[in-house]
């Protein structure tokens, strides 16, 4: 690790939130900061290099304003403007980062909200994806449980999050039936309440193992039948952070969240840590 927070910044409005989280949390770490722009679309052209050459510029000139400004604030800040494609090169520059934050689109508009997933898939150290700022007061951190490593390295973070802000850490769980096509009819009772005793007991186990490791952190425990994206989605609304594990792997999986992940990040409602 580098101890750098890196942030891809483009003109999004979320850009704008996602540079303020960033040096927000690189004041209270002591983390270097890198504004990161990345110019794309050359197609090889005719005159394509100068045009190119001046929007690098020009990006420069914007990214180097932004950096007095946090330098003001007592970051650490340095700026970098690439060139190519802005997916590939903010996945490869995260392999020199602590954390890489980027802006997200609420719902995953446009197609800079399906390059925000690709990115956080991709990533070699964990995402922060931020929307736009909508003036909620926020606080606490939440985080997904499934039982996978995944969501074992996405436990450990979120964990380590609120220990070092002293906010309340909550562990979500979600449980559902078997899907069955058809007029299946009602589930038997005692098969719903053994699935939510196993899901219970297992966020119990999580619960249990946190505590330990950090006998200060208030943990609270929520187990709810439902999509776990929409459960992880419903206790997210006001929390300062919310933190789900990626599957990502191998040369093609690398650029693929997982179901759940993709859900949540695909309708961000808070700053979301994506951890593999």
């Amino acid at each position: 690790m580098s101890g750098t927070i890196i942030v891809g910044v483009t003109d999004a409005a979320s850009s704008r939130s996602a540079r303020e989280w960033a040096a927000r949390r690189a004041r209270e770490t002591g983390r270097s900061l890198l504004l990161l722009a990345v110019v794309g679309g050359a197609v090889g052209a005719v005159g394509e290099d100068e045009v190119v050459a001046r929007v690098v510029a020009a990006a420069r000139a914007r990214l180097e304003r932004d950096a007095a400004e946090l330098s003001a604030s007592g970051v650490d800040v340095q700026v970098r403007v690439d060139s190519g494609n802005p997916v590939e090169r903010l996945v490869e520059a995260s392999a020199e980062a602590d954390l890489l934050v980027i802006g997200g689109e609420p719902r995953g508009q446009g197609h800079r909200g399906q390059h925000g997933r690709r990115i956080a898939a991709g990533a070699h150290c964990p995402v922060v994806v931020v929307p736009e700022d909508d003036g909620v007061a926020r606080a606490g951190i939440v985080v997904g449980v499934d039982g996978s490593d995944v969501s074992d390295a996405a436990i450990d973070f979120a964990a380590a999050e609120a220990a070092r802000t002293g906010e309340r850490l909550t562990l979500v769980s979600a449980w559902m039936p078997v899907a069955v096509p058809g007029d299946f009819g009602m589930y038997p009772d005692l098969y719903l309440t053994d699935l939510e005793s196993i899901a219970r007991a297992g966020v119990d186990r999580v619960a249990e193992r946190v505590r330990a490791d950090h006998p200060q952190l208030e943990v609270r425990v929520v187990v709810s039948e439902g999509e776990p994206a929409v459960v992880i989605g419903e206790q997210a609304r006001s929390a300062r952070l919310t933190v789900v594990g990626s599957h990502g792997r191998g040369a093609f999986a690398r650029f693929l969240l997982g179901s759940v992940s993709e859900e949540v990040v695909g309708h961000l409602v808070s700053a979301t840590a994506i951890v593999r």
